[in-house]
């Protein structure tokens, strides 16, 4: 029996299995497709954004560096990681189509940015982001069988069984990281709600007879939208049809170039289509991450269009949350009630992103009414506070949990702290431990902290930049779940410290 069965090997089972695997646990990952190569995973077809959040949780994990080889990013993360000031973004991204510019972002604004060996963000591809996870699961003793299709599941309070033809795979607990349609979700019975879309939309590879035709980038028209990729042939789409062609028939040649005209407002021919998919914008969530020993993670908790590319994103920041609660669960040290908190604080970011591409989906929409939208969002999203706030969102930099804190830097991702020799916070979480940051002269944490040392790391010594604190306890996810001023009071930290790693000694 392994303590986790993992449904799905994209990227976010794949970073959820090196997750638990760094922690110990057994983990088998179960994955349909027979072989990791697809057209779809590879460029420019599975061309993804990774998020500033995303990028930091590979560098959290020493995964950074193979990350940006397998991408293709050869120069330096930041201009000068070593700075005592943060470097500007590199990007911002878009809003409905409409390009930010990164020159606009107010870092006065952002209190708790540090400068950070990771990138703002990183365009790669799924094949690149599957590779490198893979590599570092089989590095943790992760096991992954392909062509594996789960058709049943059964779990009680002791153990939870996936089926596949004659094959049962038992577990402790079981994650469902098997994408929007996914058949752990139904399986187990959860509940699937949320809101029907606006339009159909498409991704093709194909052969456009007159291709100047067609501007470059996101265009917004008045009878929908279409996306010119920079590699030939590769166009995005959005009909505005109510979502109705999607997955009922096979587009066709004819059926494309008609969308095609109708959207760009051109009478471009396309030649030939070598692949095509479509999608929509339906917004589902599950009202729970969690029934019994059955967890979901990534699409299969929740679905939406891929409006501002926050659903890798998304996913990857779930199995950052998920792993190390999991782990500490299924080895009998988790404190009461800490997979609780898994739902608890990732519910409410994922409907945040439901309706962060709802909104998007309405300013694009062809009629006077989205046409009346943008320009009002234009003027909006033009100025220092739009680019700005734009950019907390995309970023992740503006996600807090609620802890119970009203200290202003409790429930948000760590700033990446360094101390006076050089080490950074980010390094130190490589070992997928909580980490201690003891400022303080006396060192009057490191008794508290040693005692849980095998689940938090105690590091102490003047900070370059310590943001007027005395110490940090951060969670292994990069949370910080308790912050100290300078006059370090040991018995908060211990509380923080029991909650949240259990109690010294165990």
């Amino acid at each position: 029996m392994h303590d986790v069965v993992i449904v799905g090997a994209g990227p976010v089972g794949l970073f959820l299995a090196c997750e638990l695997g760094l922690a110990g646990c057994s983990v088998l990952v179960l994955e349909r497709d027979p072989e990791p190569g697809s057209p779809w995973r590879a460029d420019p077809l599975g061309m993804r954004g990774l998020s500033a959040g995303s990028v930091e949780a590979f560098y959290r994990r020493g995964m950074l560096r193979p990350l940006l080889t397998a991408s293709g990013v050869h120069d330096d993360p930041v201009p000068n990681p070593d700075a005592d000031e943060p470097s500007p973004p590199r990007g911002v991204g878009h809003f409905a189509g409409m390009v930010l510019d990164p020159a606009e972002v107010d870092l006065a604004a952002l209190p708790f940015r540090l400068p950070n060996p990771a990138m703002d963000g990183v365009l790669t591809n799924l094949e690149a982001v599957e590779t490198v996870l893979s590599e570092r699961a089989s590095e943790l003793g992760v096991e992954i069988r392909r062509g594996v299709t789960v058709s049943a599941i059964t779990h009680d309070d002791e153990s939870v069984v996936a089926y596949a033809g004659e094959h049962a795979y038992a577990a402790r607990w079981l994650v469902g990281c098997d994408g929007g349609r996914s058949a752990v979700r139904g399986l187990a019975g959860f509940e699937f709600v949320g809101t029907e879309p606006l339009f159909t939309g498409y991704v093709m590879l194909g052969t456009v007879a007159d291709p100047d035709g067609l501007s470059p980038g996101i265009n917004l028209t008045p009878t929908g939208m279409y996306l010119r990729m920079p590699t030939e042939g590769h166009i995005g789409m959005m009909d505005f049809d109510g979502g109705a062609f999607d997955r009922s028939r096979q587009p066709t040649l004819d059926h494309l170039q008609t969308v095609l005209r109708r959207v760009s407002g051109t009478g471009v021919t396309l030649s030939d289509v070598h692949l095509v998919s479509s999608f929509t914008d339906r917004a589902m969530q599950t009202t729970t991450y969690r029934l019994g020993r059955v967890l979901l993670a990534g699409d299969a908790a929740h679905i939406h269009s891929p409006l501002g590319g926050q659903g890798l994103n998304l996913g990857i920041g779930d199995a950052m949350n998920l792993g190390w609660k999991l782990a500490a669960t299924a080895h009998g040290h988790a404190p009461d009630g800490l997979l609780d908190t898994y739902t608890r604080e990732r519910h409410p970011i994922g409907a945040w992103v439901l309706d962060w591409t709802r909104a998007q989906a309405a300013v694009m929409r062809p009629d006077p009414h989205g046409q009346a939208l943008q320009g009002l969002l234009r003027d909006l999203l033009g100025t220092r506070d739009g680019t700005t706030h734009v950019f907390e969102k995309v970023s992740g930099s503006s996600i807090r949990y609620d802890l119970g804190s009203t200290q202003p830097l409790v429930g948000r991702n760590a700033p990446d702290l360094r101390l006076e020799d050089g080490t950074r916070l980010g390094e130190l979480l490589q070992d997928g431990r909580g980490v201690a940051l003891d400022f303080s002269t006396d060192r009057r944490l490191r008794d508290a902290a040693t005692g849980r040392q095998s689940r938090l790391r105690y590091a102490a010594g003047a900070a370059r930049n310590d943001l007027g604190l005395g110490a940090v306890l951060v969670r292994p996810d990069g949370i910080v779940a308790w912050a100290g001023d300078r006059d370090v009071d040991r018995k908060a930290f211990e509380r923080a410290a029991d909650q949240w790693f259990g109690k010294s000694g165990i």
